[in-house]
């Protein structure tokens, strides 16, 4: 229930971001982005500058841009939402190349897109950076519920056995000629859902009677003690200390 294997975000390396005491990267990215969150829309040169120090980040942690910049496509649904803003939202209207677009929508859009990309690109770097094992560990150290970190570990180890069972459902009908060309196929998908739903709901309960014979309580020991010393805190303080600053200045300017 540790989840020490890998994940497919994960990027193997000994830099000294790599190093760094998983809690003390979750805190550092948390405020990281809260105070991108908190820098006011209009100052454009402020997220220049955050992603400036994620780069640097990156450059730290040995992650190539092109190792960020393809699982940052999580984001397309904040993007196609960001992109109609400018022609629904209401206010003052501004012609750019023949179209008709709202200020205030063009504004909310780029406050979207800036804050979106920044948040994603941090927890990417924070997934490149850090295995699935050690993203717990930094959870219980951080002292968040314990059922909370219960929960995820379970998500994350048994998310991939329920889409390996999605992928041999899927195998099993494309072998019986089955092709997901229509509405008459929805049928088909939906009896597909629903034994889906059951055998892991079934494999849920087979679990937990397994995990209880072997004496749970409801309470899952402590995966591992690990401590940050300060100059490790100190470090991790860069990026979050850093974006202070921007941000104060953001709102000072």
């Amino acid at each position: 229930m540790g989840a020490g294997h890998a994940h497919a975000l994960y990027r193997h390396g000994h830099s000294p971001v790599h190093a760094l005491p998983p809690h003390c990267k979750l805190a550092a990215v948390l405020a990281f982005v809260v105070l991108v969150v908190a820098t006011p829309r209009e100052a454009v040169w402020a997220f220049a500058l955050y992603a400036v120090e994620l780069a640097v980040v990156a450059y730290a942690a040995r992650v190539p841009a092109r190792h960020v910049l393809s699982r940052m496509l999580v984001e397309v649904p904040f993007v196609a939402f960001a992109v109609l803003m400018p022609f629904v939202a209401q206010g003052e209207r501004v012609e750019v190349a023949g179209l008709s677009l709202s200020v205030s929508g063009l504004w909310g859009a780029f406050n979207v897109l800036a804050k979106a990309t920044l948040g994603v690109a941090a927890s990417v770097l924070l997934a490149s950076t850090t295995d699935l094992r050690e993203l717990l560990i930094g959870l219980q150290r951080l002292k968040l519920p314990p059922m909370m970190v219960q929960i995820a570990s379970f998500m994350i180890r048994y998310g991939e056995v329920i889409t390996g069972e999605m992928r041999r459902m899927s195998i099993a009908r494309r072998s019986r000629g089955f092709e997901a060309r229509g509405v008459q196929q929805w049928g088909v998908l939906a009896k597909t859902a629903g034994a889906l739903f059951i055998r892991s709901y079934e494999r849920g309960e087979r679990v937990h009677l397994a995990m209880v014979s072997r004496g749970y309580t409801g309470v899952m020991p402590v995966i591992d003690e690990v401590t940050a010393s300060r100059e490790q805190w100190r470090y991790a303080a860069v990026l979050p200390g850093a974006a202070l600053l921007v941000c104060a200045m953001g709102w000072v300017l």
